[in-house]
């Protein structure tokens, strides 16, 4: 008996704890995640049999059971495998990881803002975050911090999640470190005042030409809106952009509210349907432009990839619905799903699904999730079946005709679809690329420790114009990854060569000229953004009046 008791607690406990949220809570489609704290007690009395049963199997477990059992560690694992069973997006999130998930979706976190990396089981600081503790206390790039408080973290073997617990903090709070700078050997402390520090989801924004403005957005958090929008500004009012390559590649989503907010400024018109949402036990809502685009921008191309998820689509299908611009890439991710978010009485969370969303024609563009584990590796399933390569290869799940605006068939159940196809590089799948490419950022780390003042005085133009990685700077780094134990095959070198010396020179730029200046260099040899502008410059107009 007590066998079966273990066996059947979980599913009990969680399906309870569950029925009771979905009963108990008005659960309406907001963007923003509900925070009503439900407790054990309230979750009982709205389905008092269920209450009797798991009190009394409870009971009999802390009485009778052969050994001691967390229970609480009982009902995480009930509830995260009662949501494996409904959909891939419903999640349970523990108190401790809730914190990190909330700051990508709040676009900040609280810490002394410097971006680290570890070298040589040392600490080394990449950049002092603009704004934060950090730079304002005057610590520079290639510090290496060796103390936090009293304990000394140089040659520990302290891991990335190490570094962070011990550094950031809540706003307001101080932390003592000590820090060593180039070949001195005396220790420098900072007492630094912990401060919030806004993680920017636009993390490039300029002119590709003369009327073409380039926006890259990462995610959909809560400041997107304000960043796209100053982004835009600075774009048009002193730059002169007409156009936009709006860049959403490997950008997962997040808050729909921003990404319909964003849509309102592509669509000078009032009450156009962008997109609305729908479920079982939620109405249809729908969000709609607002008429009050600050900017008037012509022709629009939206940039997708297998990486391009949730709110990234949304704004893709709306494009694309009402035939505003071009969607240029390859097929995006395909989750077509709305979660709420409920913060439970010990600080964790559960996102459950509640409404799907469809496209202004109609579309749902949610692929299958029937098989869990083909889910989990369908992209790699893309690669494989060599959709990542041809167009004809894409493997459509729904092949129900829709129409947009202008009357051309799209499809839903699977992703967005491209206007334009770009074919995947392959060599950035190749194994010898994908092994040399993780040495990347340390080894131009230190490369500019012992370069910096090659640079010094030499503004981005001058860098994008003159400096090239030559056969030397190649041939150091290829010895430093093999001095890493890094293997390469000689057949493969002539082929990764020129897209790793195209990396090398784009982490180089942004190590020294920050986010911004690797996407300038990067972009100069993609062919997704040569499509986008030769779209662009041939093109006669917006696609809705072709």
């Amino acid at each position: 008996m007590p066998k079966k008791v273990q066996i059947f607690l979980p599913s009990l406990l969680a399906g309870v704890m569950v029925l009771g949220m979905i009963i108990g809570l008005q659960m309406q489609p907001m963007v923003q995640p509900q925070t009503t704290q439900i407790s054990t007690e309230q979750l009982m009395e709205v389905i008092p049999l269920g209450r009797g049963k798991v009190e009394e199997v409870i009971r009999y477990i802390d009485a009778k059971y052969v050994e001691e059992r967390d229970r609480e560690e009982l009902v995480e694992q009930a509830i995260e495998q009662l949501l494996s069973q409904l959909d891939p997006h419903s999640s349970y999130i523990s108190a401790e990881e809730l914190r990190a998930v909330n700051e990508q979706l709040e676009g900040n976190f609280e810490g002394i803002g410097v971006e680290f990396m570890i070298v040589d089981d040392t600490v080394r600081v990449v950049a002092a975050l603009a704004g934060g503790p950090s730079e304002e206390a005057g610590i520079l790039p290639g510090d290496r911090i060796v103390m936090v408080a009293d304990s000394v973290i140089a040659g520990i073997g302290i891991d990335s999640e190490g570094v962070v617990e011990l550094l950031r903090g809540e706003e307001g709070s101080e932390v003592d470190i000590g820090i060593l700078r180039g070949k001195e050997q005396q220790l420098r402390h900072f007492r630094l005042k912990r401060a919030r520090i806004s993680v920017h989801s636009v993390d490039a924004a300029y002119m590709l030409d003369a009327q073409t403005g380039y926006i890259k957005v990462n995610r959909f958090s809560a400041h997107t809106y304000q960043e796209f929008m100053e982004a835009l500004e600075r774009l048009v009012e002193e730059q002169g952009m007409k156009h936009l390559v709006l860049d959403l590649r490997q950008n997962p989503g997040g808050y729909l509210q921003e990404a319909v907010k964003m849509l309102s400024q592509l669509f000078p018109e009032e009450d156009k349907l962008l997109v609305y949402t729908e479920g079982d036990h939620v109405s249809r809502t729908e969000y709609k432009s607002t008429g009050r685009a600050f900017f008037d921008l012509d022709k629009i191309v939206v940039l997708i990839d297998e990486g391009s998820a949730s709110a990234s689509e949304i704004v893709a299908g709306a494009i694309q619905d009402w035939d505003r611009g071009w969607i240029i890439g390859r097929r995006s991710f395909g989750k077509g799903l709305v979660q709420e978010q409920y913060m439970l009485r010990d600080g964790s969370a559960l996102r459950l699904t509640v409404a799907r969303y469809y496209t202004p024609s109609g579309r749902c563009i949610q692929r299958p999730y029937d098989d869990p584990d083909a889910y989990v590796h369908e992209v790699q399933h893309r690669y494989e079946h060599g959709e990542m390569l041809h167009a004809d290869s894409i493997e459509l799940s729904d092949t129900t005709h829709y129409f947009t605006h202008g009357g051309r068939v799209v499809y839903g159940g699977g992703g967005i679809m491209p206007d334009i196809f770009v074919p995947l590089d392959t060599v950035q799948m190749m194994g010898t690329y994908i092994e040399l490419r993780q040495y990347v950022p340390e080894f131009v780390f230190r490369y500019l420790q012992t370069h910096r003042q090659r640079f010094d005085g030499m503004d981005f133009d001058e860098f994008a114009k003159h400096f090239r990685i030559d056969e030397k700077l190649t041939e150091e780094f290829l010895a430093f990854a093999k001095g890493e134990g890094v293997i390469v095959d000689p057949k493969d070198w002539p082929v990764v060569k020129p897209v790793l010396q195209r990396l090398l020179h784009a982490r180089i730029a942004r190590q020294h000229y920050g986010d911004e200046a690797f996407y300038r260099i990067w972009n100069a040899h993609d062919p997704v953004i040569a499509k986008a502008l030769e779209v662009i410059r041939t093109s006669q107009g917006p696609l809705a009046q072709q």
